[in-house]
């Protein structure tokens, strides 16, 4: 037997389980209803995001393959590495707000609860101190 169950939260999809057989595997990576949203994003990254992707693309970064505007669940990451497990958020102001703290801090209990590990850095750290955010990610994998 194969089939599809969609489950919802907050009115939209953030998973999709795909039965076949006896098996249930949950997918949770780029679900279709944030198609649109994520190729806007692509389109528009930050200033943040333009600097640091031109060093994580190719597998430029250790042999790493970055994905950009990756959706895991209902959330969209600014940069996934699916071999590492690893999401990278850049912060603006937006999120030293009480209500950005509390959504990251819900984001990020979701994803380390799907095993995912997250490093966030202030957008100015990416201008300001480039080799030491590379640093950073470096340390974070996993050999």
């Amino acid at each position: 037997m194969v089939g599809l169950e969609f489950c919802y939260e907050n009115a939209g999809v953030v998973g999709v389980s795909f039965f076949q057989g006896n098996q249930m595997t949950d997918i949770i990576h780029n679900i279709p209803n944030l198609k649109n949203n994520r190729k806007t994003l692509r389109n528009n990254l930050t200033p943040a995001e333009a600097k640091l992707w031109p060093l994580l693309k190719d597998s430029r970064l250790d042999g790493r393959k970055f994905r950009r505007q990756h959706s895991v669940g209902p959330y969209v990451l600014d940069f996934y590495c699916p071999s590492e497990k690893l999401c990278i958020e850049l912060d603006g102001a937006a999120h030293f707000t009480h209500a950005g703290s509390e959504y990251d801090e819900a984001r990020t209990a979701y994803l380390q609860a799907h095993n995912i590990r997250v490093i966030r850095f202030e957008n100015a750290d990416i201008f300001k101190n480039t080799e030491g955010v590379l640093q950073v990610i470096r340390r974070n994998f996993k050999v």
